[in-house]
Formats: C-alpha cells, structure tokens, sequence
C-alpha cells in the first residue's frame, strides 16, 4: 500500500508539473520547500554549506563506481524528465537564449562522462608493481555562469561526483533561483534512494561575497570557474589550484574547396543555437573572396537573413557602447541589452523585419568591425571577405586573441585544416562540423559545459577533478 501511494504521489506531482507548464506559470514560484535554508542541499551561510558538503564528501569518496553511477543517473534522469519545467524556469529567470535550446542542453546531460572515465593504470617490471590511481580532491567549489546556469551545475555535478568528489555551488545571481531549485531535487532524489544527504550544496543567496567566501574556505580543495574573466581572476587570488573556464571568439574559415551548402548549414546550427551564447559557438566567418558571393547566397538559401550595411550599422550602434562616444573597435564594449536576445529583437535594432523562423542574422563587414573583434553572443554573425586561406587563418588568429579556445574552418584540403589548426593552437577544433560536434553533439566528442582554456584542463571530465596517486610494491608481487 505504501509503494501505490508513492506511485500515486509522483504521478500527482508530474500531472501538476505538466498543467504548470501548460498554464506557462513560473515554475520557480510553486514548489512550498524551495530554496528553503537547511534543506536538501540550500543552507544559509557559506559555512553551513560546505560543512555539509564536506561531511558528505567522505560517504561519496567512500562509495563503490556503482552507487557513484546511480547518483549520477538520478541527475540525467532528473534533468531529462524535468527539462521542460527547469527549461522554463532557467529562460524566465534570466532572460536570455532559446527556450527550446535551454530544454536541448538538459537532454545533452547524457553525453556528459560519468564514472565510465575513471580508470586505474599500472605497471610491472623487474622491480616490482605500480598502481596510479585517481583521487579525489575533496569539496570543490563552483562558480555558475548565467548563460548556462543549470546545464552547467549538471554536468560539473556528474563530473565531480564521479570522482568522489562533492561541491559547493556559486550560481550568478541572475540564474540562482532555477540552480537552487535543481540542485534540491538532484539531493533529494540521491538522498531517498542512497541514504547521502548534501552531496551537492549551495547557499540561499548568491553575491560577490558568498563567491569570495567559498574561495577562501579552509576546506574548499579546488575551485572550478564557469563564466567571465573577473571571477577567474578573484578564484586565482585564494592561492588555490583553478580549474577556470576562459572568453572565446570562435573564429570560421571557408576557403574556396569548401561545400558552401554544407558550411551554411553548419555555422547557422553552431551561431543560432540557444541565441549564440555557447563560448564554442561560431562568431565570425573569414570566407576566400573567390567564393564569397556564392557562400553569402548558401546562407540566405539556407535560412539565414542577410544585413545591409545600413542595417548592420544601427545594429552596431545598439549592440555596443564605445570609449569617447566614436568608433574604433579596440574601445568597443558589449552591451548587455541584446546578449542571448531572439533575432526578431536584433532585427528591430537594425530598423528591419525578418520572417519569423530566422534564426540567423548576417552580414558582410570589416576586418576590425567590433563584432568581429568582440565576444557579442547574439544571433548575428559578421561575414568578411579575404584574398585566400592563409589570409583568412592569419585574420582568424587575430580574431581570436590567443584565447586558445575554438575555431572553425570549412576546406575539403586537409593540408588547410592542418596548417590552421597548428597556427591557431585551440582547445577545441572543427572540420567541416558544426560547433556543437566538438561536445558531442553530433560528433564523436564529448559533454561538458566547463571548457577549462586558460588553465588548460579543456572539456573536463571526471578526471579532471582528481589527483593523481601512485602506490609502489616491492618486487615480491611480480607474477610475470
């Protein structure tokens, strides 16, 4: 009897989740227990936190692969069966992207590796035996983006539990409500079926003074860093090792071998997809001039809208502020009011009307335009005319500002591709894909919304969040 009625009370619970979404009510405002202090992971200090996280620690570091995977099953599973409603509550909070990428990035959970990437390596010889194992490092603290606030806390979550890990979590202020709330399901649910309360944790209210104070904690290991180059620099200043996820300005190559079709397709997959938020996302095309009239038409036929000089002008003016009221790109800053904004948005700052299925704005600029030289994150991408490939890679690395962090290049001459991905030295690098096949999506790479460039882990992984230990034995073990 008391199995049917939990039955019944999970069905209640996704009836109501489902009428809540179809009513379109924000979810973040119903659930009675929600970001309640002390409960299920949220607490009101930074201490209480990762006191919690820390006495969690030792259960988790002392748990068999297998009850690690269930912890991390319970986490895709949430996130899928949720995506709707934590979706919903992460697009309203803050107001930036695509609602029907924001439920994608939750389905992507399951590319994300789990404890299938720990390992153990081991050697013998005449001396005797070594084992290099991997652990963990302890409580680690996280800092949240705003762009990919839950995407981002699942897939660091799925990491560092895989390794034994638990964390204290630094949502931005502007995607608190929605982290705080998945963050209680995800312990709750670990919690009911594997008896470890806290493994992830948070406090009730984020700011710039929680963030310093879990950097500063004595029993904080290892800080982890998703976001701007400000809180990087505040996590380096505690003295402890960062894992610290840096700027991109993905620079795309199209040469004149390229499948211009194909190309199209791809930068419009990569630069639309959730508004263009995603650091790996295409910024900015360096086309060979021979081919260029024939691409730019390969981009309206596939569904992109193209600017005219006018037009890219006013758009301009709106997407950025510059030093001394003029032009010049070196004194041009980003403003916030249509970073992640829909491209009907952007179109109404260009002064025009775009169908209603475009998903991308383009348009042919110069070299040094401010959105070829800026990290803009919107739906629009600058198109610029070169004399030839090495022109094209010479621009792209300049493009790019030594970020080390992705680029693109579209050629069927693999001595291109080649020369361009030795001269531009990225963490992430694509051949005729879109960006998203990099993490796994749509390629054989895989999941994570932390790509650590600066401090040069890349995409990280389960290993990534553990310290490499050896233990020797003396000769008399050697069976071989």
């Amino acid at each position: 009897m008391q199995i049917q009625e939990q039955v019944i009370a999970e069905i209640a619970k996704e009836v109501v989740a489902r009428l809540r979404l179809q009513l379109q009510q924000p979810a973040y405002a119903a659930p009675a227990s929600y970001a309640a202090p002390s409960r299920d992971g949220v607490f009101a200090t930074v201490d209480e936190a990762v006191d919690a996280a820390f006495e969690a620690q030792k259960k988790v570091a002392a748990m068999s692969f297998d009850d690690r995977g269930k912890m991390i099953d319970i986490i895709r599973r949430i996130c899928n069966d949720r995506r709707e409603e934590l979706g919903r509550m992460e697009m309203e909070e803050t107001k930036v992207g695509r609602l029907d990428h924001k439920i994608l990035k939750l389905t992507n959970m399951r590319f994300v590796l789990g404890v299938e990437a720990m390992r153990s390596d081991a050697k013998s010889g005449s001396t005797g035996l070594c084992i290099i194992e991997r652990a963990p490092w302890g409580v680690i603290g996280m800092m949240l983006p705003v762009t990919h606030s839950v995407p981002t806390m699942a897939s660091n979550a799925i990491n560092i539990l895989a390794a034994g890990n638990t964390a204290v979590f630094g949502p931005h202020p502007s995607g608190a409500n929605v982290a705080r709330y998945a963050l209680q399901l995800w312990n709750r649910e670990i919690e009911r079926e594997l008896g470890i309360a806290n493994v992830l944790t948070t406090t009730a209210e984020s700011s710039i003074e929680a963030a310093e104070q879990i950097f500063n904690h004595p029993k904080i290991a290892l800080i982890c860093v998703t976001g701007g180059a400000a809180v990087a620099k505040a996590a380096a200043k505690s003295g402890k090792r960062v894992i610290a996820g840096g700027p991109g300005n993905p620079p795309v190559v199209v040469d004149e071998t390229a499948d211009l079709d194909r190309a199209a397709r791809c930068i419009i997959d990569g630069a639309a997809f959730d508004n263009n938020l995603l650091c790996i996302g295409e910024k900015e095309v360096f086309v060979v001039a021979s081919v260029a009239d024939a691409f730019i038409a390969a981009m309206r036929r596939a569904g992109a809208y193209q600017l005219d000089p006018s037009a890219i002008e006013r758009l301009t003016k709106a997407a950025f502020t510059f030093e001394g009221g003029g032009g010049g790109c070196a004194r041009a800053h980003v403003k916030k009011d249509l970073v992640g904004k829909d491209v009907a948005v952007l179109a109404a700052a260009a002064g025009v009307h775009v169908p209603a299925d475009t998903q991308l704005l383009f348009g042919e600029t110069e070299e040094n335009h401010a959105f070829v030289v800026e990290e803009q994150m919107m739906p629009f991408i600058p198109v610029v005319r070169v004399r030839d490939a090495n022109a094209a890679i010479a621009a792209s690395v300049k493009a790019e500002h030594g970020y080390r962090h992705t680029a693109i290049i579209h050629t069927q001459n693999v001595e291109t591709a080649t020369r361009m991905a030795r001269a531009m030295n990225t963490t992430l690098f694509i051949h005729n894909a879109a960006s998203p096949a990099s993490l796994g999506v749509g390629g054989p790479g895989y999941f994570s919304h932390t790509i650590a460039t600066p401090t040069g882990e890349g995409i990280t992984t389960p290993l990534t969040f553990t310290r490499e230990r050896q233990m020797v034995v003396g000769g008399a073990l050697r069976i071989i």
